[in-house]
């Protein structure tokens, strides 16, 4: 009995959890089939692809151009490397766990939130991943949310940033609040136990799309309390 009772009310908090986002997902799976996910069969192409090459004759040499950023670079340089270097496989970890970050992450995304607002969130959290790394550096070990300078030659590339932003994203979009929660955890604890530039790179991540999501919430909030105070009779003066 109490089995079944337990049973229920995971069933229960699975749903609330994940329905809104089972049920996009659902509807574009059905309206577009395998065609509502060609951008993240691309991105993933693109991973692997980038892998192929820099494990080529010459193939290094030319990544490093397009696709590696460093802290040291130039702005510059750094900003014109950081579309690409999303796709660039970070150096210390199995190209097949970033290909399949990319598809899970980049296809749950794609298929609820849109292409576009896919790449948009996913660049985002690259870039202030990318940004914050020059600035944390900079400022030095010393100060609060700085780096130890050496991180300026770290090789900065990989797409667990823009995963993290995506994950904190369609959790948001879909009210899916204990999995936005448990992601944002995870990343804390993950920079608390072992601090490094990728971990604090994700936070960074988080942040700029958190910001705007706190806004929106609260912006709702704001307009449905407008409507509230305005179908409230006001008492005769």
């Amino acid at each position: 009995m109490r089995d079944s009772q337990l049973q229920v009310t995971l069933r229960s908090a699975l749903l609330t959890e994940w329905s809104g986002l089972y049920l996009a997902a659902r509807e574009s799976l059905a309206r577009e089939r395998l065609a509502a996910l060609r951008m993240t069969f691309a991105a993933t192409a693109a991973v692997l692809g980038f892998q192929l090459l820099q494990h080529a004759a010459g193939g290094a040499a030319l990544v490093e151009r397009v696709g590696v950023v460093r802290a040291e670079l130039p702005l510059w340089q750094s900003l014109a490397r950081t579309p690409l270097s999303l796709f660039v496989p970070a150096p210390n970890l199995p190209v097949w766990g970033a290909a399949a970050q990319v598809f899970v992450v980049f296809g749950i995304a794609e298929l609820t939130l849109g292409w576009r607002s896919t790449l948009l969130v996913a660049y985002a959290g690259t870039l202030a991943g990318t940004l914050y790394a020059r600035q944390a550096v900079r400022q030095g070990p010393s100060a609060l949310f700085g780096l130890p300078w050496e991180d300026a030659w770290v090789r900065d590339t990989g797409p667990s940033a823009a995963v993290v932003a995506l994950a904190v994203a369609v959790a948001w979009r879909h009210r899916a609040w204990v999995t936005g929660s448990v992601t944002v955890a995870a990343m804390v604890l993950e920079e608390v136990l072992y601090p490094n530039l990728a971990g604090a790179e994700h936070l960074a991540a988080i942040f700029v799309v958190s910001v705007p999501a706190l806004g929106m919430v609260a912006l709702e909030r704001g307009c449905r309390s407008a409507v509230v105070c305005r179908a409230v009779p006001r008492a005769p003066r």
